[in-house]
């Protein structure tokens, strides 16, 4: 935090209650600056006040870093009315800048990143930067080396210009087979629709890296943690492959 914020903003921000809360409690004595009690919500704290809540310090983070197992049934949104939101699984951990990276389909599972850092969420977005996502499927009927050379050479899903050139990795090929796919781009429903210009189904889908990170394999269907220094350090260098 470079600049200084209101007090009561700094608190709501951090999740320590609403702005209508923390003015009570500031009016109240209950948080102090410096080891001296504030009973003026519009005080202007920076990175170097030492902050506490009924005694407790108060660290102020700029930015915050998940990384979610998305379950199937919940949307990549911030709010819906209809359906259960992926910021409504981080419970108290939510905070209210905070969104989705990218979008996966309600019925997909895997990796996404819950982050306030939009310059981040640019940089892992822009099509220019054709960072890698890879998903594991299971796809109704037998995939063969012909679609692996259709999605190698940039196949058509019907759109002004083919998809750029993708890594099909067959690992069973059967009447249901099971793949690992890397893209470089972020089109709609763009795996399905790939497999469809190939007369195949996809029929279980999960995102398990994206960006040279990769879905943690303790985080059951959604369960969530912090990323570690490292990396967001991989994030922030990525930059495609």
């Amino acid at each position: 935090m470079n600049e200084r914020l209101r007090l009561d903003k700094y608190l709501s921000d951090m999740n320590i209650g609403t702005r209508s809360e923390t003015k009570a409690w500031i009016r109240q004595g209950k948080v102090t600056v410096n080891s001296e009690p504030c009973l003026k919500p519009e005080t202007k704290v920076g990175p170097d006040d030492e902050i506490t809540v009924n005694g407790q310090k108060i660290s102020y983070e700029k930015y915050v870093y998940y990384m979610l197992n998305k379950p199937a049934g919940v949307v990549s949104a911030t709010e819906d009315k209809r359906f259960r939101t992926v910021l409504d699984l981080l419970g108290t951990d939510r905070r209210k800048d905070m969104f989705p990276v990218g979008r996966l389909d309600r019925d997909t599972e895997g990796l996404l990143i819950l982050t306030n850092d939009g310059d981040l969420a640019h940089r892992l977005l822009s099509p220019k930067n054709e960072v890698e996502k890879v998903y594991y499927a299971r796809v109704k009927g037998k995939v063969t080396r012909e679609d692996a050379d259709a999605f190698r050479a940039g196949i058509s899903i019907g759109e002004d210009k083919p998809c750029l050139p993708a890594r099909l990795d067959i690992i069973i090929s059967d009447d249901v087979s099971e793949i690992n796919l890397t893209i470089y781009e972020g089109k709609y429903h763009q795996v399905k629709r790939m497999f469809g210009a190939v007369g195949k189904e996809v029929i279980y889908l999960k995102r398990i890296a994206m960006g040279g990170l990769a879905l943690d394999p303790l985080l059951k269907p959604g369960e969530y943690r912090r990323l570690t220094k490292e990396e967001i350090n991989i994030l922030n260098t990525r930059r495609g492959s």
